[in-house]
């Protein structure tokens, strides 16, 4: 009998696969442990899918989302060339791992044979002359856990290096004396405004990184929306680095998975190469169009989530809970004890609010809490009261 388990590759039996955040199928619940924008897409996105719901069901998408990209472009104010869109902008990390970074067993193919293969031979010695580490995905920590878990895939090396005490970003000169930190890395995520801590950075820290570096930087901002600054002018000043964005945060789209990056033409030329051919459902672009047409709205929902943000953090430093600087639409808060923040994390669950907690040692005495509406940010704050009051 052949074992089932011999069939996979090493690499994936080892895998420890991305966890997402629990999606419960829970009535009554308040949901703050994913993220997701408290405030529904805007009325003419609604009214867009509505309308598209016909017999172009039964056709195929437009294969590289040709009408968003060009509305992207006009938006950032570059070519449509410097645009790919993505099934989310985890599809295009993903793609970032399989494009720029060399996988194991081309690596392993010994040059000295008499015809080790023109392109594997080529491959490397482009890699070798431009002076970077091949198969080296590098990321700070703590950071997006997805980031690992690509690396994993691919079969290549990962290189964790801790942000401050603080979660700040080390410098060039830091990270140069600290030791840790490759600037031949083949690939470079910097989640920009940082998660799980929510704390931002600013572009011109972002820049000097970006010019010490040899291989592509991904600025994978997620969050910015939300920030004080972006560094998009980045992407489109430096060939090497890309701008990841997603319509999944700021602007209300989960359901409908859509990203993009924005970046140099001959890295996106490469991305696309190996995209899946209709990688962006057909009512996903609808929705993310009809976003574009509506930033207004989109608008006022930021400055909506900021201005709970700001109260929300002001209400838990009051009863006594470590509220880290935010630039995002969630707090990273350290609870008062006697209880862990394990505990809080149950404690709250108990009580049908839902918050994010990770067992990794730089943020496990921490709590991840997703800033919903005024509302749910009312009872979560009397429920920590009520909680204290019973320790």
């Amino acid at each position: 009998m052949i074992k089932p388990q011999s069939l996979i590759r090493s690499q994936v039996r080892q895998l420890h696969a991305y966890v997402p955040g629990e999606q419960p199928r829970v009535r009554g619940l308040i949901k703050l442990n994913t993220n997701e924008n408290p405030y529904p897409p805007s009325p003419r996105v609604l009214d867009a899918v509505r309308k598209a719901v016909d017999q172009r069901l039964r056709l195929y998408p437009n294969p590289g989302a040709d009408t968003l990209r060009a509305a992207l472009a006009r938006l950032h104010g570059c070519a449509v060339g410097n645009i790919i869109v993505g099934n989310g902008s985890d599809e295009l990390l993903a793609l970032a791992t399989r494009a720029f970074v060399e996988p194991a067993d081309l690596l392993q193919t010994d040059l000295r044979r008499p015809d080790p293969g023109r392109g594997v031979a080529e491959a490397l010695s482009a890699q070798v002359a431009r002076g970077v580490s091949s198969r080296l995905v590098q990321y700070f920590t703590p950071s997006y856990s997805l980031y690992p878990v690509l690396a994993d895939i691919a079969g290549a090396a990962r290189n964790p290096v801790p942000l401050t005490a603080g979660f700040d970003l080390p410098g060039p000169r830091e990270l140069a004396e600290g030791g840790r930190w490759d600037f031949h890395a083949a690939l470079t995520f910097i989640t920009t405004p940082n998660a799980p801590s929510g704390r931002g950075y600013a572009t011109r820290a972002l820049e000097a990184l970006c010019r010490a570096q040899r291989g592509v930087v991904v600025l994978d901002e997620a969050y910015v929306d939300f920030a004080e600054e972006n560094a998009m002018e980045l992407a489109l000043r430096y060939p090497h680095v890309l701008v990841s964005r997603t319509f999944s945060k700021a602007y209300s789209l989960c359901f409908q998975r859509v990203g993009y990056f924005v970046g140099h033409p001959t890295l996106i030329e490469a991305l696309h190469k190996i995209r899946d051919s209709y990688n962006v459902n057909g009512l996903g672009q609808v929705a993310a169009e009809a976003t574009l047409r509506d930033l207004a709205y989109y608008r006022r929902n930021f400055r909506r989530v900021i201005a709970t943000r700001q109260r929300l953090a002001q209400a838990l430093a009051s009863l006594g809970f470590q509220v880290c600087p935010s630039q995002t639409n969630f707090l990273m808060v350290k609870p008062p004890g006697p209880a862990t923040a394990e505990q809080w994390l149950e404690a709250l669950r108990r009580r049908k609010i839902l918050v994010r907690w990770w067992s990794a040692p730089e943020v496990r005495d921490f709590l991840r809490i997703t800033v919903g509406t005024d509302g749910e940010a009312d009872v979560l704050v009397a429920t920590a009261r009520r909680i204290l009051e019973e320790m």
